[in-house]
């Protein structure tokens, strides 16, 4: 092992990129960067202040505002207390006699201008039940102590502040949930761990910040979807795997699937005709938000939908490549793109599963109620809610189908530059045994040294 280490010369090693290479992977970057930060200085959302919708604002016309409350007091009784919604310092006022029952809740205003006074909420039964008393559907099933958020609004009749049940509370468990989730992360993958999280976030910026209100500005959605994906991924490559050609490799098969992932996405949507008003969200965005294009807002979401799973598989393609020419320096291009493409076809497999079965499992609910509406197998696979999740799914798995070979390609093209060719070693005829990247028997699943 130690004459195989010492039969190449310094100029020759198995890394070893020519300035060719060099030129081309980092013009190509810098040049697509480049074009990133224009188009998102070109799309960039203006500051037009968009009205709010009417489900979402009060009689006055603004924004809802939250407050926060806890439950102190709950009991069955009559309906129609006079204190339902009102501030009050101590008891709800008693209400008349009423034939229906509701859930009586007592409630803590904990924030806001009414803070340290009470307000009730009351929930209607279920009219159906008359034996007992059972929550009707979709109604809240409040206990004491629970933390809730109250909508406070202005009676437009009398003036008065009017609070109502809005959710439960959240922020608490929600962020010990997310900080569990660092925790984790970081303690497995360290640094690496530390910083993938550093590009999450970013990612989570740029929708929030770019994406978002650049659709609402009636942006294009193809050339913001990209944008905004380009910057994702310039981020979180080179934050969580570092500045090197491994992650430019990966960078640039990442990029190039995207931009297919879109071609895909836009070809699928308008052969299939899919409009996306079978989703309620859409339907609100089309009544209130005409500027916005459903379609637009299909694309979008396909593209960057597609963005997760791309980055793994191309960064794992990329790795493989670099692990295997540093493991073997007399292999050729071709042994390893054979045996990165035995990986690749492995991980293709397990992730199409996995980007099926998350689509899928996103549908349940309305499968559910397709399975008992009496409708032919046909009819529910080709209408347009589960339509959608299939042509979703489908892009996906022809893009990171597509995505592996190309990465791999790249990424052995500069793990082993096309200039090294001299030599007995890639001539075929040298004295070094390429044991390191055996070829596989039939039937084989794994690769042994």
């Amino acid at each position: 092992m130690s004459g195989h280490g010492h039969g190449h010369s310094h100029d020759s090693g198995p890394l070893a990129i020519g300035d060719t290479a060099k030129k081309i992977v980092i013009g190509l970057l810098i040049a697509t960067g480049i074009a990133v930060v224009l188009g998102a200085v070109v799309l960039w959302p203006s500051k037009q202040n968009v009205d709010i919708p009417l489900p979402f604002q009060t009689a006055g016309g603004t924004a809802f505002e939250t407050e926060a409350g806890t439950v102190t007091e709950q009991k069955i009784g009559p309906c129609g207390s006079a204190s339902m919604g009102q501030v009050f310092a101590d008891d709800p006022a008693p209400a008349a006699d009423s034939p229906l029952k509701c859930q009586l809740t007592v409630v803590s205003i904990d924030s806001g201008p009414n803070s340290g006074t009470n307000t009730l909420l009351e929930v209607q039964g279920d009219p159906n039940r008359m034996d007992a008393f059972v929550l009707g559907p979709g109604q809240p099933d409040l206990s004491v102590g629970d933390k809730i958020r109250l909508v406070r609004s202005i009676d437009p009749l009398s003036g008065s502040v009017m609070y109502g049940f809005n959710d439960f509370a959240r922020g608490f468990p929600l962020t010990i949930i997310a900080l569990v989730f660092v925790i984790v992360v970081v303690a497995v993958a360290r640094w690496r761990g530390l910083r993938a999280v550093i590009g999450l976030m970013f990612a989570f910026a740029v929708l929030v910040i770019f994406l978002l209100p650049a659709l609402l500005d009636g942006k294009p959605a193809i050339p913001v979807a990209l944008v905004a994906g380009a910057l994702i991924l310039y981020a979180v490559l080179y934050l969580a795997h570092g500045l090197n050609l491994r992650t430019s490799s990966a960078l640039l098969g990442t990029l190039a699937s995207m931009v297919l992932a879109a071609v895909l996405s836009y070809l699928a949507i308008e052969v299939t005709q899919l409009t996306g008003l079978s989703e309620e969200q859409n339907t609100n965005v089309q009544v209130y938000l005409q500027h916005v294009s459903i379609t637009g807002l299909l694309l979008a979401g396909f593209i960057i939908g597609s963005l997760g799973v791309l980055n793994d598989v191309t960064i794992t393609q990329a790795s493989a490549v670099f692990e295997l020419a540093a493991l073997d320096e007399g292999a050729s291009r071709r042994d390893i793109f054979t045996s990165a493409m035995r990986v690749g076809r492995d991980h293709i497999a397990s992730t199409v599963y996995t980007l099926v079965l998350a689509y899928a499992g996103g549908a349940l609910p309305l499968l559910l109620l397709f399975s008992v509406a009496g409708r032919s197998i046909q009819d529910v696979l080709t209408g347009d809610a589960v339509a959608i999740e299939i042509a979703r799914s489908a892009v996906g798995g022809v893009a990171l189908s597509l995505s592996v070979p190309l990465t791999t390609g790249i990424a052995v093209l500069l793990a082993r530059p096309l200039a090294r060719r001299t030599g007995p070693a890639m001539a075929g005829t040298a004295s070094i045994p390429k044991t390191t990247i055996p070829k596989s028997k039939p039937g084989s699943g794994r690769h042994s040294k």
